[in-house]
């Protein structure tokens, strides 16, 4: 299923709500992961297609923010590079990086502590293209999480609050 890039956070909510996850009160963690496994698998229209391009990849990520209060947070994140945006004639033009966030807040509690100080932050984007390669890059991701006890923990824990963004970042 290919879907038009500007309707990726529309498209990501209803598979959340047919997860039975609330975008803004996410409960199970688990539940979102599978939810956001799951639109990982669809293709989006409008993405840069040269050669080589790292026009569609994900990432989660952890630690502590001041964005969100400074609580402790654990993201789920699809990096979309677009390429039907700007003046292509422009000798400069590059695609727009564009990110949709899942992000979970949790309150400061004794399993998670540790997540803000782990040596790594990150699992570290992965590209694969949509398919077995893809399943098989997000088991990979999974499997480097749920190395790190904190964030075991926060895959357990109920958030205080969650959000879903969808924004430029480049």
């Amino acid at each position: 299923m290919h879907i038009p890039w500007r309707t990726t956070a529309d498209v990501f909510a209803q598979i959340l709500r047919r997860h039975g996850v609330d975008q803004d009160g996410v409960t199970d963690v688990e539940a979102a992961w599978g939810a956001f496994a799951e639109f990982l698998q669809l293709d989006i229209d409008g993405l840069d297609q040269t050669p080589d391009s790292d026009a569609d990849g994900f990432i989660i990520q952890w630690g502590r923010r001041s964005w969100s209060d400074n609580r402790l947070i654990l993201t789920f994140t699809r990096q979309l590079a677009i390429a039907d945006v700007g003046d292509h004639d422009d000798p400069y033009w590059q695609p727009e990086l564009w990110q949709l966030d899942l992000e979970m807040a949790f309150d400061d509690e004794a399993d998670l502590i540790g997540l803000d100080s782990l040596d790594v932050h990150d699992t570290g984007f992965k590209f694969a293209p949509t398919g077995p390669l893809r399943a098989a890059a997000l088991a990979d991701t999974w499997a480097k999480a749920q190395r790190h006890a904190p964030v075991r923990a926060a895959w357990i824990a109920t958030p205080a609050s969650s959000g879903l963004s969808f924004e430029c970042v480049c």
